[in-house]
């Protein structure tokens, strides 16, 4: 069951924004978006929420500074996705440009798992840092740290993610989300949050005369990892987060981009002059994330890192066919979990969903986990074997449920249950004995059930209404496509009724349709479709670009189909 609504645009606002020179399609979405006025859609620099505004990035910046001019050495130590290695190519990258002896650590994900743990810090000192530089990871890191401390290692944690109640014993953290940090974008990316301090340390050496003598690097050219990493970690879009992401598509937009980005554009068969978010998400993202899931994700680094083309374009077509395995391997899965559910459906399904199998592969139990929710609109954890008899979940929420919070619950009922566990509101992992699965499946359902109002449970699609007849047309595709869409600033969502001209089938999952509203006739296409239409229906749909042959054409991307 599928519940759909119509965003509401303020008649006044659509009105005011028109008078201020927005078109009137994008007047009457931005107003159904909580836009009110023109002035919010500025995305120059310029209007950047201050570095200083970030809690202690100036403190961060002073500790990095006084690293640099006393030759210290540096050690990064990132994450395996791709928020977590574009925030290590922007550390490396930056610091590099600043001077610094620098250089990156990633934990293997198979054998040392996530973040900060004294397992990566006691591989880290063999390599003598002065100072440990978190980036996406770290705010959990109690043991981490405090081992750190007795290698005799300065720590500065870089992260984006929600503390627990107790944060580590680090020299300096710089999390949006930690007690008594005031920085509006509690949102921001890690990728987001490394930028910004080194932003502040950028200041921090102008003042202390450093470029003087030297060249002042342009971070601006750093941008397009930004975005990248922001629109990859499914942060929410508030403006902040909006800013940087156009920036790096405007940079990206004019062949302006580190040449790992443009060899990934090129492994994915698509033109960068038409960067889009959906490209960032969707295309680009999932190749980098390819190699922190099956192989290791120093490759994915090394491809944002490399000055030369050709290196670049070689990496990126290894991680282009780790993806294809990657996908390969999730089909496998998905196909096992749905006969493992194949007697339930969204109305008996328990409220919160865990799921185990011995054959599962941890690195694509993430995407697995989203691919139930999506099906089944409920919160999902999927579990795959780890290293001395523990199972590793990752899981994703639906709208109503906060995933970190739920485990936080689950954990306080059940003391020592989850070895280890953090994450986001829609996004979070958790470390079980595997002779625990039981209880914590029992555990999660009932705390899901309890925090989950019965009116979570059905999915909802909220639309942006029906799409006048004058728009189906690639201007207005072309307009939609180049504005700034993501995650809490959702892409454009129609609602119509249609007559059905034709319909086929394409490969046995794809369903191509000819429709017609009015006077209008145009092409539409499901992918892996549920269900085929009579000779009338009601579409939720997009307007996209179809292009074939080197021909572009209108298309409707179909979401909902009665």
């Amino acid at each position: 069951m599928t519940n759909l609504t119509t965003r509401s645009s303020p008649p006044r606002v659509v009105w005011q924004l028109e008078q201020q020179g927005l078109h009137p399609l994008l007047a009457r979405l931005y107003a159904a978006r909580g836009i009110t006025d023109k002035a919010e859609l500025d995305y120059e620099l310029k209007s950047l929420l201050p570095p200083a505004s970030l809690t202690h990035a100036t403190d961060a910046a002073q500790l990095l500074a006084d690293a640099i001019e006393a030759e210290a050495k540096m050690l990064i130590i990132g994450d395996y996705d791709c928020d977590g290695a574009t925030a290590t190519a922007v550390g490396m990258r930056a610091l590099k440009a600043l001077g610094a002896d620098v250089d990156f650590l990633l934990p293997d994900r198979f054998k040392l798992g996530y973040g900060l743990s004294p397992e990566i810090v006691d591989l880290a000192a063999e390599q003598s840092p002065d100072l440990i530089i978190t980036v996406d990871n770290g705010i959990a890191s109690l043991e981490g740290v405090a081992r750190a401390q007795q290698h005799g290692i300065a720590t500065l944690i870089t992260d984006h993610h929600l503390p627990a109640a107790t944060l580590p014993a680090a020299d300096c953290i710089v999390n949006p989300n930690q007690p008594g940090c005031d920085f509006p974008s509690k949102c921001i990316a890690g990728v987001g949050v490394m930028f910004y301090v080194m932003l502040a340390l950028r200041a921090e050496l102008r003042t202390r005369g450093w470029f003087e003598e030297r060249p002042e690097p342009n971070f601006a050219n750093l941008l397009d990892l930004v975005a990248l990493g922001t629109v990859a970690d499914v942060v929410k879009l508030d403006r902040n987060n909006r800013i940087l992401v156009s920036q790096g598509l405007k940079r990206m937009r004019a062949g302006q981009m580190q040449p790992g980005i443009a060899a990934l554009f090129k492994a994915a068969a698509r033109d960068p002059r038409r960067a889009t978010a959906f490209d960032l998400g969707f295309l680009l993202g999932p190749r980098l994330n390819a190699a922190g899931r099956l192989a290791d994700m120093r490759l994915g680094v090394e491809c944002l890192l490399t000055d030369d083309p050709s290196r670049a374009l070689s990496i990126a077509q290894q991680l282009d066919t780790l993806n294809r395995e990657r996908r390969e391997i999730e089909a496998g899965m998905q196909e096992q979990a749905l006969q493992l559910l194949e007697t339930l459906d969204a109305n008996d399904a328990a409220p919160g969903i865990a799921m185990f199998d011995e054959s599962w592969h941890e690195g694509v139990v993430g995407i697995l986990a989203s691919r139930i929710k999506d099906k089944l609109h409920r919160p999902v954890f999927a579990f795959a074997r780890g290293e001395g008899g523990i199972i590793k979940g990752s899981g994703r929420s639906i709208p109503g449920l906060h995933l970190r919070d739920a485990l936080d619950l689950v954990a306080k009922r059940s003391p020592g249950l989850l070895i280890r566990f953090g994450g986001h509101a829609m996004a979070a992992g958790a470390t079980v004995g595997a002779e625990n699965f039981e209880k914590f499946k029992f555990l999660f359902a009932q705390v899901a059930g309890e925090l989950l109002a019965p009116a979570d449970l059905t999915r909802t699609l909220e639309t942006d209404g029906n799409l006048e007849g004058g728009y189906f047309s690639l201007e207005t595709a072309r307009l939609l496509e180049t504005e700034i869409w993501g995650q809490g600033f959702p892409a454009p969502l129609f609602l119509d009724e249609f007559d059905v001209e034709q319909q086929r089938v394409l490969k046995e999952k794809h369903l191509k349709l000819r429709l017609r509203k009015g006077n209008t006739r145009i092409d539409a296409i499901q992918f892996n479709f549920s269900a085929q239409p009579g000779n009338r229906t009601r579409l939720a749909y997009r307007l996209a670009i179809n292009e074939y042959m080197g021909v572009e054409s209108p298309q409707l991307m179909v979401e909902h189909l009665e």
